[in-house]
């Protein structure tokens, strides 16, 4: 039996999730990922775009031995170690080594309404310091739009997120745009996704 941490979530996810990124990304590239977790994404991304780096990350050092784990279990040579990442700490990563590069694309999935609503302005003004001019920022995960009736589900979800930490819960896709345009980014497209999910790809 595997020792690697697993998020059936994630699993059931990832497809969908690179078939956007298949029409989004070129043919190569450098991606930062921002709350790798597993590392189920990461490693299945660089196994289908093997002409892109993925950099994966987290904020809990916790999680980040078993990501190690997979990234050299996995032995992809675009998947790269885990760096311990904090969007709220400035400079990124919060190791203090600074990155080698800038990113084509930095992709950070379900982290906004698992954390407190100021981890949004600090990723949007993060991407802006680290993405390539041409660069963008791919964001997934649930969220409530004006205009549009929440689905039940995501209604509970948000309850008990909330339940759990008051500081969590789904975010409002306006302020979301409001935190992006700060930074200097704009909301380029907005696709649906299964289970009442939306990928959203921010650039300049």
């Amino acid at each position: 039996m595997s020792d690697l941490s697993f998020s059936p979530a994630a699993d059931r996810n990832k497809q969908p999730i690179l078939e956007r990124l298949r029409d989004l990304l070129g043919d190569e590239g450098a991606a930062l990922e921002i709350a790798s977790g597993t590392g189920q994404h990461a490693e299945w991304f660089a196994t289908a775009l093997p002409g892109w780096t993925w950099q994966t990350s987290d904020a809990d050092a916790r999680a980040l031995p078993a990501l190690a784990r997979r990234v050299e279990q996995a032995g992809l040579p675009g998947l790269k170690p885990p760096v311990l990442l904090d969007v709220m700490d400035a400079p990124w990563p919060s190791q203090g080594v600074a990155f080698a590069q800038d990113f084509d694309a930095i992709y950070c999935a379900n982290m906004l309404h698992i954390s407190p609503w100021a981890t949004c302005a600090a990723l949007m003004q993060g991407a802006a310091r680290h993405l390539r001019p041409e660069g963008v920022l791919v964001t997934y995960g649930p969220y409530f739009e004006e205009g549009t009736v929440p689905a039940p589900s995501n209604l509970a979800f948000d309850r008990s997120l909330r339940e759990r930490d008051p500081a969590w819960g789904i975010r409002p896709l306006k302020d979301v745009e409001a935190q992006a345009r700060d930074a200097g980014l704009r909301l380029h497209a907005r696709h649906e996704m299964p289970a009442n999910n939306l990928l959203l790809v921010f650039g300049r």
